[in-house]
């Protein structure tokens, strides 16, 4: 085992940053908020902050997370001006952490804070990004299947290596925190782009519970497009698939050419009736074809979105009842 290593703040202990990430959660988040802060006090020998990141709740989250942070000094609320996204939630949270390591997980439960310690455990035995690795999930067979085939298609077609049955949930040393705050494109992929910086990465496993209350944020459609926004940003594999498929067409049209000739000559009394063939091959050409602008669509999307420049998301106001936090006044409304 190395040597433990630990940095300090000015002050004296280490300051370990949570980023929580909220989206309608007004039925757990206060239950959430007691969870960890048990389990902080398993570790009296650092110091906390817990910077919560209203993603544009529309329920009565945004009130509930104002009187947390009245009632408990060491709470951060960053309000949206509007919903960006997790994966925005996530780097806004970080963008706004002041911590020698910072800690992403999600609100709902599922991430047990007594595991983020065994993250802290790992990050003071040298790691310097700590993954959270999932043992077993309580999820819908389709959604444990789904997730299993995806992170290992991913792995395969990346030349980052992303780890496996990983979510956002993950401790980062503050030198991984800062070298990830480089990353400025809007189709983020955050596990992703947190593989491909290096550093000393090791993982801890977990059992991932079931949700406290309410119901997930993340239906198919937006996992779906988070898988989309995984692939295309760390692998041009979709685009390797298209050059492979036209490869096949080609083959297989020569074959074709290669059949009507040889009918027109062995059998020239039924040739007429190539009606049918010649439906099947402009369909499967044409579905060929709008799957391959479908894909080059994607990238050229992407390039769209980052040459337009805009920021990647907008601020309201940050919450803070903590004097030194909020620039001296005391109320945190100054962004």
């Amino acid at each position: 085992m190395q040597e433990s290593r630990v940095p300090r703040q000015p002050g004296g202990a280490a300051l370990v940053s949570y980023v929580l990430p909220v989206f309608d959660e007004q039925d757990g988040i206060r239950h959430f908020h007691e969870e960890l802060v048990a389990a902080l006090g398993e570790r009296p020998e650092f110091t906390y902050e817990l910077v919560y990141v209203n993603d544009g709740s529309s329920d009565g989250t945004p009130g509930i997370l104002e009187d947390i942070a009245k009632n408990d000094r060491r709470v951060r609320v960053v309000d949206f001006a509007r919903n960006f996204g997790h994966q925005m939630a996530i780097t806004a949270g970080i963008d706004e952490a002041r911590g020698d390591a910072v800690i992403v997980m999600d609100t709902d439960l599922q991430d047990p804070p007594a595991v983020s310690l065994r993250l802290i455990d790992a990050w003071r035995d040298g790691a310097e990004i700590v993954h959270a690795r999932r043992r077993s999930r309580q999820d819908t067979f389709f959604k444990r299947a789904t997730a299993h085939a995806y992170y290992r298609l991913l792995r395969s077609s990346t030349d980052v290596d992303i780890p496996l049955d990983t979510g956002d949930f993950r401790l980062m040393d503050r030198r991984a925190a800062d070298e990830l705050r480089r990353f400025r494109e809007r189709s983020r992929f955050v596990r992703g782009m947190v593989a491909s910086i290096g550093f000393r990465q090791s993982e801890v496993r977990f059992d991932r519970d079931e949700r406290f209350a309410g119901e997930t944020k993340y239906p198919l459609r937006k996992m779906a497009r988070l898988a989309v926004d995984g692939l295309t940003g760390f692998s041009t594999a979709p685009l390797r698939m298209i050059t492979k498929l036209g490869f096949a067409v080609l083959a297989l049209s020569l074959v074709g050419i290669c059949y009507a000739l040889a009918m027109k000559v062995l059998r020239p009394e039924i040739t007429v009736s190539g009606w049918t063939m010649l439906m099947v091959v402009v369909l499967f050409m044409g579905g060929v074809q709008m799957l391959s602008l479908g894909v080059l669509g994607s990238y050229v999307g992407r390039t769209y979105n980052e040459v337009q420049g805009r920021p990647l998301y907008t601020v309201r106001q940050v919450i803070s009842h903590d004097p030194e936090a909020a620039g001296g006044d005391g109320t945190g409304h100054g962004r």
